[in-house]
């Protein structure tokens, strides 16, 4: 794995990974969270494709916005995710975006016509339920309170107990380590937590529910695989539904045990993802 930096048009330099061979997927992560949370896909993908992970500005090594209410928006995002593909002179790629990712996913196939020959949104879709998005406000841009890693691990093990059955702790030690920074031990913020100012910004408490409807359907005709975490309260099974029914191009998979977002290391996801990449990529 090679990582590397490139700058925006507005001066910020935005950290990446590039690793394997083959045809481009480039991997876009949810709001707080940056490349390290496709360790395990980039590992199984990168024998057989050329595994892209971009950290938002704002996120992991990427540089903080002076800006952020105005900076770390979704259509600045994927700007600086098109930036990074012509930065590399790639005409064509598959993206997979996990939550927020996926917004950026949609937006590129929607604003870079034949840049896509496939997306695949992880527990994300057309509308975002109001449930997961009081989840976020709440503890978005709050510092971690764990002194260390293993508390940490277990805190996770504790919260998100009912929508991942059976979760081990083992897989509570890897996500920690994937979305907090070690300073000397203890867990910290690995994003700007500024971001709660541009969350909120347009966040309405009493009408919390997004309907992204007319972005997902501005992805027309390119093919999307939508995985759907079977305890989601982001993406619901009628939102998916109605998804695949409006667009024949939506293949469906839920990931079992999993809420959100779903790890991808679960057979129900690389499996999913393994045949949509070969039918949907030279």
């Amino acid at each position: 794995m090679t990582e590397k930096r490139f700058e925006t048009q507005d001066g910020l330099t935005l950290g990446y990974t590039d690793a394997g061979a083959g045809f481009p997927v480039l991997c876009l992560a949810g709001l707080t969270r940056d490349a390290r949370d496709f360790d395990a896909i980039a590992a199984h993908l990168a024998p057989r494709y050329r595994v892209l992970r971009l950290d938002s500005r704002g996120r992991g090594r990427s540089d903080w916005a002076p800006n952020p209410v105005e900076s770390y928006q979704v259509p600045v995002e994927a700007a600086d995710a098109a930036a990074l593909l012509d930065h590399l002179g790639l005409s064509q790629v598959a993206v997979l975006g996990t939550s927020r990712g996926g917004f950026l996913g949609m937006v590129l196939a929607a604003t870079r016509p034949g840049l896509l020959t496939g997306l695949i949104l992880n527990d994300v879709g057309a509308v975002v339920e109001g449930a997961g998005m009081k989840r976020i406000a709440n503890y978005l841009g709050r510092a971690y309170t764990a002194p260390d890693f293993d508390t940490l691990a277990r805190q996770l093990q504790s919260a998100y107990a009912a929508d991942f059955p059976g979760t081990d702790l083992g897989i509570w030690q890897t996500a920690a380590r994937a979305m907090a920074h070690d300073d000397g031990g203890k867990p910290v913020l690995s994003y700007d937590p500024a971001l709660r100012d541009a969350f909120l910004k347009d966040f309405d408490a009493e009408n919390p529910t997004l309907d992204l409807w007319p972005l997902f359907e501005a992805v027309g005709p390119v093919p999307v695989l939508c995985l759907r975490g079977a305890n989601s309260d982001i993406l619901s099974a009628p939102v998916a539904a109605e998804m695949a029914a409006r667009n024949p191009a939506v293949t469906l998979t839920e990931v079992p045990d999993r809420g959100h977002v779903p790890f991808l290391d679960a057979p129900a996801a690389t499996a999913a993802i393994d045949a949509f990449l070969a039918r949907t990529t030279p």
